[in-house]
């Protein structure tokens, strides 16, 4: 029974890493799984395991968020242009997300990061090669960030399946 349920938790882990790319929280999934297994099996891991996958989790994110801004930056992006392409990420995940069966989200998250920068680079009195080339600095560190992100995520299934599978 115990490997049956261990199966199924592995298998849970392993479909929720397929959420990002509907710009869904699947390492919080993956931390969440974990955390329920110790409380089903608490002699299987650590209260210290739990928290270095929340770290690893958490640092996800900031390194995402961190890869969009000095992507924008290092292109020439102003704090406005930045704040356009957080929202405009945001907003392409949700528009995109009803295209083809959800997987729009992502290029709606890369392509709304565009937009958002680009417009309010333009609004910002930016010329439109200016605007542009800022845009794709956004654009490629989402890009990135969405990387790294996704990284770390196989990486805390990789560090949990040990600890899930019974000995």
């Amino acid at each position: 029974m115990i490997t049956a349920l261990a199966v199924l938790v592995i298998l849970l882990m392993l479909c929720s890493l397929a959420l990002h790319v509907f710009g869904l929280p699947a390492n919080w999934l993956i931390l969440a799984l974990a955390a329920g297994w110790k409380l089903y099996q608490p002699e299987a891991m650590s209260w210290d395991f739990i928290i270095i996958l929340g770290a690893i989790a958490f640092v996800g994110e900031v390194l995402e968020f961190a890869a969009q801004y000095f992507g924008g930056k290092k292109y020439g992006a102003t704090g406005r242009g930045n704040i356009g392409a957080f929202i405009g990420a945001i907003g392409g995940a949700i528009l995109g997300a009803p295209f083809f069966f959800g997987l729009g989200a992502l290029p709606g998250a890369l392509l709304g990061s565009f937009g958002g920068c680009l417009i309010l680079e333009l609004s910002h009195g930016r010329n439109f090669e200016e605007a542009k080339h800022s845009a794709w600095g956004a654009f490629w560190g989402k890009a990135f960030g969405m990387a790294i992100k996704i990284s770390l995520g196989v990486w805390m299934f990789a560090l949990s399946i040990p600890k899930i599978w019974p000995a």
